[in-house]
């Protein structure tokens, strides 16, 4: 995608070798775009050796995105690396090293879990998008992506009520924040995820992508594409929508085989 070409771009929750945001990273600079990736963890570091490039293309540092404090020092960081940033990614969420959660009902979920929930996804969404925003306005461009899911805008899953909530404020965000910077040549767009094969999918979300329309469960390169292109100068016409990524599993009513 010619569009990301000398680009600078930071992709966030990059820790994992296998998962979407890596992946995004990697097609970000394989398309030209000089990339910085972070994680909670230092395993950042691994994924940047397997990056490659050099430092006036790549960079990584580890932060806590719920901390404002972090994301700030993160984006300065950022910026004296590689340049001001054009682009971001919003991945990070869901799970975090050192941490197991597991679903449950609405009723029996406490005040912290909520908190951690909410602040995985959607507070961090908003502390680095807010951390790039003065930049991005003052020179009149950016490509802000959000990496939410099915799980709360489209579709809901039972014990899954904190996520769900998440991801779906991190779509509210979007159509907002998109209004907002319509006129400053800033696009902001969001994926919705489908059964993707990670390295943190379990055996069920597995076997569920075997009954979507393609057959199969996701692979992160596919979101990343959509990444890529929601990034890039070419889509400049498309701000505030969602993209579906999901093998067609959200438009069938059996989700059996037939």
């Amino acid at each position: 995608m010619a569009g990301v070409r000398g680009r600078v771009a930071l992709v966030t929750g990059a820790g994992s070798a296998d998962g979407i945001g890596f992946a995004t990273a990697r097609l970000l600079h394989a398309a030209g775009a000089k990339v910085a990736i972070t994680s909670t963890t230092d395993r950042i570091f691994d994924r940047l050796a397997e990056l490659g490039g050099d430092a006036a293309t790549s960079f990584a540092a580890p932060a806590d995105l719920t901390d404002s404090g972090q994301v700030d020092s993160l984006v300065a960081a950022t910026r004296a690396a590689l340049g001001p940033i054009d682009i971001l990614v919003n991945n990070a969420g869901m799970v975090q090293i050192g941490r197991e959660t597991s679903g449950k009902p609405l009723r029996t979920t406490s005040e912290e879990d909520w908190d951690y929930g909410i602040d995985i996804s959607l507070k961090t969404a908003f502390l680095v998008t807010r951390a790039v925003l003065s930049d991005m306005t003052q020179r009149r461009y950016g490509r802000i992506v959000h990496i939410s899911s099915v799980t709360g805008p489209v579709v809901g899953i039972a014990r899954s009520s904190v996520y769900a909530s998440a991801k779906a404020g991190m779509l509210g965000m979007v159509r907002a924040l998109a209004i907002e910077t319509g006129t400053d040549n800033i696009t902001v767009n969001c994926i919705g995820p489908g059964w993707i094969h990670t390295a943190s999918s379990s055996q069920a979300e597995i076997t569920a992508g075997k009954y979507t329309p393609v057959g199969r469960p996701g692979r992160p390169e596919e979101v990343g594409h959509v990444a890529v292109f929601l990034a890039s100068d070419e889509a400049s016409y498309l701000t505030g929508q969602m993209i579906v990524v999901d093998g067609g599993n959200t438009i069938q009513e059996y989700k059996v085989a037939l």
